[in-house]
């Protein structure tokens, strides 16, 4: 028996072509996926990542946003009865994203320190680089390198797709940072900290590297085959604070600003931890509404949120 549902704008429009209203599906058994499929099916340039789906709002609520695993019938709806259709714009893949906004700070900072001649004055640019700027190449680079890696082997992530004007935003804050640091290290003019300071402070800055890294693989795990929904972090870190691989991220970058002595890369960590609080924060909250103790619900462990003992 074939099972049909109205698809509309939130203004009650049909987005279906030729004035058409409904989409065909094989059975009531159908699910969220099924309906975009048609949806796209019905109009090619709305393929489905693009897509929204939301129950029909109730007076002084929000509708249900449809998760694409479900059926629809676990949200209520019956043969003829209408679902709201949101286009999202043009997508990319979340790995791409990633990708390019790590890859573009690796050749930016390269370019400045290998093609110095393009940004400074000729007859002012020394024959060699001193330590403290080879030592922070050799930081940025490993640095991002590793995200890279991650990217591809260690993260998995809720959503397949972003906006692509995400593309371009997050590319911008990446890769502009990197010309703004590497400029002022690799100058001609700079004047580095001392050799020993370069040392300790980037021997703290890879430690931190590595235990963000530790801190990834836990959370991969998490989210491996067979574990589904949310969980509660453990080990390492995530004993005492709940975002410990921001924690670990902050405080490289912090040790990087002092192996260089560099205003520019201090200014890039701040902006970088303001974000990441906003994150941590919303994720600290979600965790303890979760995991609240109420009926046989576990209780979320007392933890820091990201920066103990301040935050």
């Amino acid at each position: 028996m074939s099972f049909k549902l109205a698809v509309s704008a939130r203004d009650g429009r049909t987005i279906l072509p030729k004035g058409e209203k409904y989409i065909s599906l094989a059975d009531k058994d159908a699910t969220v996926a099924d309906l975009k499929r048609g949806i796209a099916d019905s109009r090619p340039e709305l393929y489905t990542a693009r897509q929204r789906l939301t129950t029909v709002a109730e007076k002084g609520k929000k509708g249900t946003v449809l998760e694409d695993g479900k059926k629809l019938a676990e949200y209520g709806l019956t043969n003829g009865d209408t679902v709201v259709f949101k286009d999202l714009g043009p997508q990319i893949a979340y790995r791409a994203v990633f990708f390019w906004e790590y890859f573009g700070p690796l050749v930016v900072y390269s370019l400045f320190f290998f093609f110095p001649y393009l940004f400074y004055n000729r007859t002012s640019i020394p024959e060699e680089h001193g330590f403290a700027q080879k030592a922070a190449l050799t930081f940025w680079v490993a640095h991002y390198a590793k995200r890279i890696a991650e990217t591809f082997l260690v993260h998995s992530f809720g959503h397949a797709t972003m906006p692509i004007r995400n593309l371009i935003k997050n590319c911008s804050y990446y890769w502009g940072f990197a010309a703004f640091i590497a400029y002022f290290i690799n100058h001609p003019l700079y004047t580095p900290p001392s050799t020993l300071q370069t040392v300790l402070a980037l021997a703290a800055a890879f430690t931190c590297t590595l235990s963000n890294l530790r801190c990834h693989l836990i959370l991969a795990d998490l989210r491996s085959p067979g574990r589904g929904g949310y969980s509660i972090p453990r080990g390492f870190l995530f004993d005492y604070i709940t975002c410990a691989n921001y924690t670990a991220e902050i405080w490289s970058w912090l040790f990087f600003s002092l192996a260089t002595q560099s205003l520019p890369a201090l200014v890039f960590t701040l902006a970088g931890a303001g974000q990441m609080a906003v994150w941590a924060a919303g994720k600290h909250q979600r965790l303890r509404k979760l995991f609240d103790g109420k009926e046989g619900r576990e209780k979320y462990p007392k933890r820091y949120i990201m920066f103990p003992p301040l935050f």
